[in-house]
C-alpha cells in the first residue's frame, strides 16, 4: 500500500450518536486499497459504533461515508446492496450459527446472494477454508473448534462472495497471545497475497504494531481524532502526550 493507491473508502464530516448526545464528531479520514487500516483508542471513545456506521447498521446524525462514489448514508435500496456486496464482516465473538459446521457456516451467504448449485457452494467454501487454514475442520461444528479456529472461520464466512474489503471487530479478543499472533499473520498474509484492504477495530497494541499499515485513534474526550499514521511513528514522535501514554502503556503518572 501506498500513497498513490487508490482511495476506496472516504468519510467526510462524520457526526454520530445516541438520543441527542453526540459520541464522535465531524470524523474525516481516507481508507486505500490494500492497507490494513486501524480503528483504535480508549475504552467507551466510540470505535466500534464508527464500524457499526461505516457497515450500514446505523445512520450517522451528519456526515458521508463514501465507498468509491457512493454514499451509502444517502443510498438509495439499489445502491446500498451493491456497497453491501463490497464488504465482508467478521464480529467479535465470530458469530457463527453453532447448529452449522464450519462448512455450512462458510456456505451461508453464498446460498443467499448467489444462484450457485449446492457442489459449487461447498467448492467455494471449502476454497475459503483452505485460505484461513481450516479446510480439515471443514465438518466440525464451532464448539469442537477452538476460540482462534472459531475467528479464521468468521473471516472466511465474510471472504464468501469474494469482497474486497473485510471489517474485523476486535479479531483478537479473547484469544492467548501465541493465537493472536498467528491471527495477526493471516491478516498480513491475505492482505499482501490477494490484496484486500482491512478495517479494523482493536486495541491490542501487539497486534497493531503487527499489522497496521495505518491507523486514526480516537478520544472521547475531544469525540475526534486525535492522531493518525504509522503506529510505531505515533508512539515514538507524536507531540500529544496522550497519544504517547496510550502506545507506551503508560498513566499520566508514568
Amino acid at each position: 500500500m501506498t500513497t498513490a493507491d487508490p482511495i476506496i473508502i472516504r468519510v467526510e464530516e462524520f457526526t454520530a450518536g445516541y438520543d441527542g448526545n453526540v459520541l464522535l464528531n465531524r470524523l474525516a479520514f481516507e481508507v486505500r486499497r490494500g492497507e490494513v487500516f486501524v480503528i483504535l483508542g480508549g475504552s467507551g471513545c466510540g470505535k466500534s459504533t464508527l464500524l457499526k456506521h461505516m457497515i450500514g447498521l446505523y445512520q450517522p446524525m451528519a456526515g458521508r461515508i463514501r465507498f468509491g462514489d457512493d454514499d451509502i448514508v444517502q443510498a438509495n435500496d439499489l445502491t446500498r446492496q451493491a456497497i453491501l456486496r463490497r464488504f465482508g464482516v467478521m464480529y467479535q465473538s465470530g458469530a457463527l450459527f453453532g447448529s452449522m459446521s464450519l462448512l455450512e457456516n462458510v456456505r451461508l451467504p453464498l446460498e443467499e446472494f448467489t444462484g450457485l448449485d449446492d457442489d459449487a457452494r461447498d467448492l467455494v467454501a471449502l476454497m475459503k477454508l483452505d485460505l484461513v487454514g481450516l479446510r480439515p475442520f471443514a465438518h466440525h461444528t464451532p464448539a469442537e473448534v477452538s476460540g482462534g479456529m472459531q475467528k479464521r472461520a468468521g473471516i472466511a464466512r465474510a471472504m464468501a462472495l469474494d469482497p474486497e474489503i473485510l471489517f474485523l471487530d476486535e479479531p483478537s479478543a479473547g484469544l492467548d497471545p501465541v493465537t493472536a499472533a498467528e491471527l495477526d499473520l493471516l491478516i498480513l498474509r491475505l492482505a499482501r497475497n490477494l490484496g484486500m484492504t482491512f478495517v479494523i477495530v482493536t486495541h491490542e497494541l501487539a497486534s497493531i504494531f503487527a499489522i497496521a499499515s495505518r491507523v486514526i485513534m480516537l478520544d472521547k474526550r475531544t469525540k475526534g481524532i486525535v492522531a493518525e499514521g504509522d503506529p510505531k511513528q505515533l508512539r515514538d514522535h507524536s507531540d500529544n502526550p496522550w497519544v504517547r501514554q496510550f502506545f507506551n502503556r503508560r498513566t499520566e503518572a508514568s
